[in-house]
């Protein structure tokens, strides 16, 4: 399964897409939703895979220095810090990560001097270099290096956009998306983890995924006047046309969750859409957001619209 704010994310730029349109299908949309789901999650794989690509580029230059005529110390006998941090050889020995991007056809094949120059870069790279020469090394110092790399030099650097860009030219507007999911599995990662414990928790049931998104977007255009309606009578001062069209399509995305997922906690649907809203919408609408979700589920439990399975979920 994956992330559920990814699959929210990509519903609501669909909801978006769909109220933005005046002869929208909300057919045709929601087969293109599955589609971006299917091409998100390539490209996250995509992602992965790189850093076993650069761990493979180190293990080449580590030989073909020790060859040299006259090899240095350093060549002989290299910093391995880099090759041995944990979560970079969770991510390189990974037979589950190589099946399932073997399954999707999913590899960099044909990409090896993007990788070398890559690596070369990262060599020079003064925080790299600080972190190849730090004496102590700990789990988290080991992954936040990890995150820091991936996020600094590894999903900006324009070779590796370039390629992303000709293999499937969607994939650019997906590569933020895709870049935070690998950021929050890298931050996931536990120093207990073997490498296909980890991708037990990544490799995903589609069906299960598409049932969440499904409903989510379909049930979200179903109560849309119903849910507008209460939002506009909840919203002092502003009438519904007013209302910014991201924050009334988080509010009915919102609404729509609590009522039809019955084990999905009140507080963590609240907090969901509180934090797309900080990303997608405007800087205040997290708080107005906030406001008027308040007022309406305290509204619904009272009438009995939410009905929670399991103790604690509807208060939690």
């Amino acid at each position: 399964m994956l992330n559920r704010r990814y699959l929210r994310i990509k519903a609501f730029q669909s909801l978006y897409a769909y109220w933005q349109s005046d002869n929208a299908s909300a057919a045709r949309i929601e087969k293109e939703l599955f589609a971006g789901i299917e091409r998100t999650y390539d490209l996250y794989l995509s992602l992965l895979l790189v850093f076993g690509e650069l761990r493979h580029v180190a293990e080449l230059v580590f030989e073909e220095r020790k060859k040299k005529r006259l090899p240095t110390p350093e060549d002989l006998n290299p910093n391995r810090r880099f090759v041995d941090n944990p979560l970079v050889r969770i991510l390189a020995e990974s037979e589950r990560l190589r099946l399932e991007c073997e399954k999707r056809k999913i590899s960099w094949v044909g990409h090896h001097e993007l990788f070398t120059g890559m690596y070369r870069m990262l060599e020079t790279n003064e925080a790299v270099k600080a972190y190849m020469a730090s004496p102590e090394s700990t789990f988290k110092k080991d992954q936040a290096f990890v995150v820091d790399l991936f996020s600094d030099l590894i999903a900006n650097n324009e070779g590796l956009q370039e390629v992303i860009e000709n293999r499937n030219i969607a994939w650019m507007e997906d590569l933020d998306l895709a870049a935070s999911l690998v950021k929050r599995t890298l931050e996931q990662m536990r120093a207990t983890d073997s490498a296909d414990v980890f991708m037990n928790e990544i490799v995903r049931d589609p069906k299960e995924d598409q049932e969440f998104v499904s409903t989510l977007f379909r049930k979200t255009i179903q109560h849309a006047e119903e849910h507008e309606k209460a939002i506009s009578e909840k919203s002092s001062n502003w009438e519904s046309d007013r209302i910014a069209l991201s924050d009334m399509i988080l509010m009915q995305m919102a609404l729509t969750e609590v009522r039809e997922f019955d084990q999905i906690p009140v507080k963590v649907t609240m907090n969901e859409y509180i934090e797309i809203a900080k990303a997608y919408s405007t800087p205040k609408s997290k708080n107005f957001i906030n406001g008027v979700l308040d007022k309406l589920f305290i509204e619904m439990r009272g009438d009995g619209r939410i009905r929670k399975v399991g103790r604690g979920l509807l208060e939690s």
